[in-house]
């Protein structure tokens, strides 16, 4: 621990004492408010044997988790939300494999604050091995706790006891089921973990795919999205975006607006703006008016989009270094703050001696560009402000708690007046603007007590004013021997911080907020700490046994384009750097890539997932592909600790880069849904093949200037690649998530592809025609 604490070091629910992974601390106890588990915290801190599951340890009472219905019906509570990922459908086959019980009996609950464990975010492919595990092992100790009873009543060893289609059986006697244990029993107690003997080892469900639960739902134009909410005496709202980030709204007359016919409030507070109508069109209409005749004042505060890359390494920055021995961690060196780099190629740690006889310098400078979320559905919120002050918001949020503390803080409200529902939106990928939606709901909300209020952003709004995945730029540096072996390898990244998630600071971090007369202030993003799985570091540890003098990242807080988590983080970025120079070093040296892999791989899970994904692909058969054809292969293990993905990407040139197929194997440990992984495996493969082809956010000189799909191109469904999947056997690992780890090895796979089919290697993402033609023009003899 730093001897002198920074003001948001806390104490730590999870931990029992003060924390300092976050940057600010998640824990922070805002005024007496209860303090919420550390996310960070309990990546870097996994239970080792004989201790309960990270969830478990920040909300330890049995009744946060579970509770029984006289007719057999089991109520499971959970602070993960579905985003689509088909969580609350593998939470609940664990629920009634552990409880022994039928999946029908099991009723999963949306995450509220008003009941059900507080599990901060939903992020990180972590929902399975920190949610899924704490229930595992709650559902054990209730049921452990109803054989205890039974056997007291009956006077006999719990051993004698057996359970049967959820009812408990002694003597030959139906003791009951948990519906009627549970009113004879306390469930207010702490879980305590029940030895590997009175563990459930029924698989009925764990490990068979099963219906994702709302599936009918969808496929009827039914699923409770909560951009189709209706509520009784529902009103509309709508929240005037400036035209550029940190612009100041000039004096405006709204008096002719307040008194048209349907208008029920035009509010404003600062630069903040908003309208309340009874219909959804006529708030549309009377902003858009407001829109046009608005005033600001704005100053241009961005660099050149074609400098971004070397912008990126000229900045001050905050600095944090890393080195690795083969065959030990990665160990932190150290943070500061650092000056400018003085040019576009500074090696990672300063100037290095030349290279030794017999020894090639192996140097490659990569960039990826903003990306944005790009949701389907603009971020929509419902908030009802009631006459005595309370409140109640419904959003997509991936954090009901952490949008709780943010919301209590930048309205002034009590947290016991306060309560967010979670509802599912159209599309998440990281932090979009459903929080930020969320506090223009209930900001607007004050203005009509009583009448429930529904705030849609525009597409517009969610394109250029959600927050984005960072920029980054990478170098890589490594030096190899004429026998092909890695001597030192070397890798730095410039960018911004990957995480400006709400409920992490002193400040809140809702856009709105940043606008209003006595603004919060507009905060830049951070990087998790590298034992929490990191930000823009996210992977730059490579997984192949090479010696690493320098692995650096500098982040770059100077530009006011706002970030924050995308899914997978810098693992898109530093996977697609790392594989690009693996796959160069190999054919420079006249090496099959997957042979030099498989050479510099001593985890036997990393080389079972690259050779199976070579033998979907037919790898061995590269030679015969046909002209403007390339067989690419990306893999990495996400976050260095969680699942094992390998990608081979066939593809073909030409007017464009075209993805024909991706051959994707994978390792997640015990797997809970096969199908659910399938899906999550494959949606993230598709959105990395979306990002490494078309998708970069474009601004001028004061922000950002994609707000449709014309301007801000997504992969279309015809331009969807096959993909291919298989699942390795778990073999006893235990479960991590499916949701990230395709991502870094997909693009990856798709640009050493286009290495294979062309000759060239891109290094600048995306990979367009013209990326394509500035490669080849600078490639010496192509």
């Amino acid at each position: 621990m730093p001897s002198s604490r920074p003001r948001w070091i806390a104490i730590c629910a999870v931990a029992g004492r003060t924390c300092a992974y976050c940057e600010p601390c998640v824990a922070l106890p805002r005024a007496g408010r209860s303090i919420a588990m550390c996310s960070a915290f309990a990546v870097a801190h996994e239970p080792k044997a004989g201790e309960l599951p990270v969830s478990l340890r920040a909300n330890p009472y049995l009744d946060a988790w579970l509770g029984f219905a006289a007719d057999g019906r089991v109520d499971v509570y959970t602070g993960k939300v579905e985003l689509g990922q088909g969580i609350v459908t593998a939470l609940a086959q664990i629920a009634a494999d552990e409880l022994q019980v039928d999946l029908a009996a099991i009723r999963m609950h949306a995450a509220t604050t008003g009941r059900g464990p507080n599990e901060s975010m939903t992020s990180g492919s972590l929902s399975v091995q920190h949610s899924g595990l704490a229930l595992r092992a709650a559902c054990a100790y209730a049921r452990v706790l109803c054989l205890r009873a039974v056997a007291r009543e009956c006077g006999r060893d719990p051993a004698s006891v057996s359970l049967r289609d959820g009812r408990f059986i002694c003597a030959g006697r139906d003791c009951g089921g948990y519906g009627q244990l549970a009113r004879r029993i306390d469930l207010h107690v702490p879980v305590e973990l029940v030895g590997p003997e009175w563990m459930s080892t029924r698989r009925a469900y764990v490990g068979v795919s099963s219906k994702p639960i709302g599936l009918q739902q969808k496929v009827e134009g039914a699923y409770p999205y909560i951009h189709d909410m209706v509520l009784d005496g529902m009103v509309h709202g709508r929240v005037l975006r400036p035209p550029a980030p940190g612009a100041v709204l000039g004096p405006l007359d709204l008096a002719a607006w307040r008194a048209q016919p349907g208008v029920l409030a035009v509010v404003r507070d600062g630069s903040l703006l908003g309208v309340v109508a009874e219909q959804e069109y006529l708030a549309e209409r009377v902003l858009g008016r407001i829109a046009a005749a608005a005033d600001w004042s704005r100053q241009p505060a961005l660099p050149p989009q074609a400098r971004l890359d070397s912008w990126l390494r000229e900045q001050p920055c905050r600095t944090v270094r890393w080195s690795r021995r083969p065959g030990a961690a990665a160990v932190e060196q150290g943070a500061g703050h650092a000056p400018a780099a003085s040019a576009r190629g500074a090696a990672a740690s300063g100037p290095r001696p030349a290279p030794g006889p017999g020894t090639r310098l192996y140097a490659g400078d990569f960039f990826k560009p903003y990306i944005k979320h790009a949701s389907i559905g603009p971020s929509c919120a419902w908030a009802l402000t009631r006459d005595d002050g309370s409140m109640q918001v419904w959003s997509h949020t991936q954090g009901i708690h952490n949008l709780k503390a943010d919301l209590c803080l930048a309205l002034g409200v009590d947290t016991g007046r306060l309560e967010v529902t979670h509802v599912p939106g159209s599309g998440c990928y990281g932090h979009n603007g459903a929080d930020d939606a969320a506090y223009d709901a209930a900001w607007l909300s004050r203005h009509v007590p009583g009448r429930p209020l529904k705030l849609q952003w525009s597409r517009a709004d969610e394109l250029n004013w959600s927050p984005m995945g960072p920029a980054m730029a990478m170098r890589i540096e490594a030096e190899v021997d004429e026998n092909a072996r890695v001597l030192d390898w070397r890798h730095t990244v410039w960018g911004p911080g990957h995480s400006l998630r709400p409920g992490r600071a002193d400040t809140p971090t809702l856009l709105g907020s940043w606008y209003t007369a006595r603004p919060s202030p507009a905060r830049p993003a951070v990087n998790a700490p590298a034992a929490a799985g990191g930000g823009a570091d996210r992977n730059i540890v490579p997984l192949y046994d090479f010696p690493c003098s320098a692995l650096v990242c500098h982040r770059v807080d100077g530009l006011p384009l706002r970030a924050s988590a995308q899914r997978a983080l810098g693992a898109f970025g530093n996977v697609y750097a790392i594989e690009a120079m693996v796959d160069d070093i190999a054919l420079a040296h006249g090496l099959d890539p997957l042979q030099f892999r498989l050479d510099n791989l001593s985890d036997p899970r990393a080389a079972a997932v690259l050779r199976k994904a070579c033998e979907m692909a037919r790898w061995h058969e590269r030679g015969q592909a046909a002209p403007d054809t390339g067989l690419g292969l990306g893999f990495a293990r996400y976050k260095t600790q969680g699942a094992y993905c390998a990608v081979v990407a066939r593809v073909e040139v030409t007017h464009e880069l075209r993805v024909r197929h991706l051959y994707i194997a994978v390792d997640v440990g015990e797997v809970i849904n096969p199908e659910g992984v399938v899906q999550q495996i494959e949606g993230g493969a598709i959105q990395a093949t979306s990002w490494a082809l078309y998708e970069e956010a474009h601004f001028d000189a004061y922000g950002l200037v994609d707000g449709d799909w014309e301007s801000y191109p997504i992969l279309r469904f015809s331009q969807v690649p096959e993909v291919s999947v298989e699942i390795l056997p778990g073999n006893g690992h235990p479960p991590v998530g499916a949701g990230e780890p395709s991502l870094g090895p997909a693009a990856a796979a798709i640009g050493n592809a286009l290495r294979a089919a062309l000759g060239v290697r891109v290094r600048s993402l995306p990979l367009t025609p013209d990326a394509i033609a500035r490669a080849i023009q600078d490639e010496p003899g192509l």
